[in-house]
């Protein structure tokens, strides 16, 4: 029971506090909206996590044997989705600063509380880094399937809840930078 909370715990620790996309968009999310809001989008990316988790210690070898022949065209996949993303991203950069249109963008209205969960749930499951995370866990621990159903259950919540204290710290982070920046001394410079 220990090893699987321990192992539960490095594997939530493991995905959630390397921070890439999804982390820097819940500080910049929590920092413009509430951290209600924050907090509700940190536990839609620790969902995900959990989902994987869950995934992972479900589907054991079948699941490890089915991700194993197309491991090496999944990567792949996953970097060209990033670089059309990143390509994507850069024309439209260079286009508004041609037309000088940089700051005459009209702000759309920030998410509220269920549309930042589901919007993060959605971003991390599609999330390259992981879906190939949670392949890399399955393939290297086939011991899923000789564990109880109990093992199982305390991995699951154990990845589930470290990923959520993680992005509820990271959540916190982008409410503390937000008040930074737009309380008196943010304002004034």
């Amino acid at each position: 029971m220990t090893a699987a909370l321990l192992a539960g715990l490095l594997a939530g620790y493991g995905i959630a506090v390397p921070v890439g996309a999804v982390g820097t968009y819940l500080v910049s999310l929590t920092a413009r909206t509430t951290l209600r809001t924050g907090v509700c989008a940190a536990l839609g990316v620790a969902t995900a996590d959990g989902l994987y988790a869950l995934a992972a210690t479900l589907g054991g070898s079948a699941l490890a044997s089915a991700l194993r022949p197309v491991l090496g065209p999944l990567r792949w996949v996953c970097v060209l989705v990033l670089l059309a993303l990143a390509a994507w991203g850069a024309a439209d950069a260079v286009r508004r600063y041609r037309g000088r249109r940089l700051t005459d963008r009209p702000r759309a209205a920030p998410p509220g509380a269920a549309r930042a969960y589901l919007s993060l749930l959605g971003i991390t499951l599609l999330n390259p880094t992981t879906v190939i995370y949670f392949a890399a866990l399955v393939l290297g621990s086939q011991s899923g399937e000789a564990a109880g159903p109990v093992e199982q259950s305390v991995f699951v919540a154990a990845a589930f809840a470290a990923s959520a204290s993680w992005q509820v710290l990271l959540a916190g982070g982008g409410a503390l930078l937000g008040r930074a920046l737009t309380g008196h001394r943010g304002r004034c410079g």
